[in-house]
């Protein structure tokens, strides 16, 4: 089931097309990626998810439902400009925004309370924003942004500021809530971690999109039948060589495009003529389908 549904979305600045008949299906409880280059759209395709600008065309359904104003509370929003209050403390902040999004005094204090401890912030709740270190004011925005443990939750460049360990602390965070059931749509540049975390993705580029479904499937559809086999042994006539290397103990890397043959095929006809030490297809990274679906697009 779909948790939010974007049908044929289009919005307009003056002149400036932001969005052109934009849809995508957002599955419940997945990971899914919204990619693009600079101006591509996806910054104003959250703020109209979130009720923040208005759409001039197509409509938005979350939870089968026309999106409209209760939703608010169901949703979650991180977004890539932090937008914490520097004079105000850490404990006293994070109880304001809880009751914001519909949670009593008490139940904002328990929450906050269980995040600071889990995020080893415990000892800073008294202290002014700005007091803390950048990575600590990361942590403090990501609480917040969580507190009221809503069904979809936005994550604008979520890992920007943090250094290495806590980068990886807040994705097992992301982990732990997708496992635990919430949807979360992740926007980002980062194309090793979209590789890592996302189940969907989908490229908008110019204000259209050009590329969406599971990550699976999208690398295996443009994936061009190639090959990678590591043996010792002469390189075989009829293998379609596209690039070679000597490797050490008189072993051989060989990248090869298999044409219409399949797995099975290939690896019986390699077994027979050379001792294979290691056989894989190569598919796509998303980072490389990223730059060449755009390169395509904007030279069509």
């Amino acid at each position: 089931m779909n948790l939010l549904e974007i049908k044929n979305v289009s919005k307009y600045y003056a002149t400036h097309k932001a969005l052109e008949n934009v849809s995508l299906s957002v599955p419940e409880g997945c990971i899914y990626g919204l990619l693009g280059p600079n101006g591509a759209g996806k910054t104003t395709l959250i703020r109209i998810i979130n009720q923040i600008a208005t759409l001039d065309a197509g409509s938005i359904i979350f939870d089968k439902e026309p999106l409209n104003q209760k939703h608010i509370y169901n949703i979650g929003y991180l977004p890539e400009e932090r937008g914490l209050y520097k004079k105000q403390k850490v404990w006293d902040q994070m109880i304001y925004f809880g009751q914001l999004k519909g949670l009593s005094t008490a139940e904002a204090k328990k929450r906050s309370e269980t995040w600071l401890l889990k995020f080893d912030l415990m000892p800073w709740k008294n202290k002014k924003v700005e007091e803390l270190s950048k990575g600590m004011q990361q942590k403090v925005q990501f609480i917040i942004t969580v507190l009221h443990r809503p069904r979809l939750l936005i994550l604008d460049e979520p890992f920007t500021g943090f250094d290495p360990i806590n980068a990886e602390i807040i994705k097992n965070e992301i982990k732990a809530l997708k496992a635990s059931g919430t949807t979360i749509v992740y926007s980002t540049h980062r194309m090793e971690s979209v590789e890592e975390i996302c189940d969907n993705i989908c490229l908008l580029n110019r204000a259209n999109k050009i590329l969406d479904g599971s990550v699976k499937d999208i690398k295996m559809a443009n994936s061009k039948n190639l090959f990678e086999i590591i043996f010792e042994g002469q390189i075989p006539e009829w293998i379609e060589i596209v690039s070679h290397e000597k490797l050490e103990d008189g072993q051989c890397k060989v990248i090869f495009n298999a044409g219409h043959m399949n797995r099975s095929e290939i690896i019986k006809r390699l077994a027979s003529e050379v001792n294979i030490w290691s056989f894989r297809e190569v598919v796509p990274s998303i980072h490389q389908l990223f730059i060449d679906k755009v390169k395509e697009v904007n030279h069509a």
